[in-house]
């Protein structure tokens, strides 16, 4: 199936380096990012990490490394079979006065194949979750459903911590499925929370979500989002744009793996300089699989890497 679909994707290369509509282009540049400000991800992707690990050891916060690194941390809330749904976990972190919400990934090929199919469809916002969204918005209907799995157990323990921790914000993190899955959950929490309660995204791996109105609308209400690139890693450019799917704001793109040389990526999907990812990456026959799993700082992120 996944050769099939490659060989299908090769007709539409060409169009999927082309955007749905037309953007005004500014000359804008990359920022390169300090040391210091790349090992301020690294606990995130410790996070991500742990959400690979089975819920029957996140529930005491015995994961190994993955759990070690970020030791302060709480679970309120744990679950997941790893097959219909996702693992996942929620809880406090003191030092930030942050509530966690953490989603695991999936296989990166399996996954690669479903992005990439031409047939991929896309939803409304299901307006019991997501009250006062235009019906203009819509996302990728699988990520959708089983965002929708989760969401409302998610959501009363969002607020069950806020109400006993006095927590200040909410952060949603996730790699590859588990990121598409945070970032609805960030804008989730943003319509479903009140105002003071700050919401921040940290993915790693991210595919696309949703359409451009979804993109504009998490650059216009959500304003702490990082989505972090790998090298040469296909799933941050697959649904290809050529199906309607556009990236928020946020790109952080890590240019090679063998040094800190990360690059923050200005614009959603128009960022054109040569280390961002859309011309590092035009399409997958030019991409690196195994760059997905990592490393984002020394860590990678995976079945094999939970512990």
């Amino acid at each position: 199936m996944w050769t099939t679909i490659l060989f299908s994707l090769l007709s539409v290369a060409s169009v999927q380096a082309t955007p749905v509509s037309p953007i005004a282009h500014q000359s804008r540049s990359v920022t390169t990012l300090s040391s210091s400000q790349i090992s301020t991800y690294t606990p995130y992707a410790q996070f991500a990490r742990a959400a690979y690990c089975n819920p029957l050891l996140t529930a005491g916060w015995f994961c190994g490394q993955a759990c070690e690194a970020n030791s302060d941390f709480i679970p309120y809330l744990v679950g997941g079979d790893g097959n219909i749904v996702q693992f996942f976990f929620v809880g406090y972190e003191p030092k930030t006065r942050s509530v966690v919400v953490a989603h695991q990934g999936t296989d990166p090929t399996q996954f690669l194949s479903l992005l990439t199919d031409v047939d991929i469809l896309m939803t409304t916002l299901n307006p019991s979750l997501f009250p006062g969204m235009s019906s203009s918005i819509e996302v990728h209907a699988g990520f959708a459903n089983e965002h929708a799995l989760t969401a409302s157990s998610i959501l009363s323990t969002v607020k069950t911590i806020i109400k006993q921790k006095g927590a200040t914000s909410v952060t949603l993190v996730g790699h590859s499925l588990g990121g598409a899955l945070a970032l609805l959950d960030a804008v989730f929490m943003k319509v479903n929370l009140p105002s003071n309660i700050a919401i921040k995204l940290v993915a790693f791996g991210l595919p696309r979500v949703g359409n451009p109105a979804f993109a504009s609308w998490v650059d216009s209400h959500i304003s702490d989002v990082t989505h972090i690139n790998n090298v040469l890693d296909p799933i941050p450019i697959v649904p290809g744009r050529f199906l309607g799917f556009q990236h928020p704001h946020g790109e952080v793109h890590i240019v090679t793996d063998s040094a800190l040389d990360w690059v923050s990526c200005p614009g959603d999907d128009d960022a054109t300089d040569s280390q961002c990812t859309i011309a590092s990456v035009p399409n997958i026959l030019e991409s690196d699989i195994l760059d997905h799993l990592g490393p984002y700082n020394g860590v990678y992120i995976g079945t094999l890497s939970c512990t």
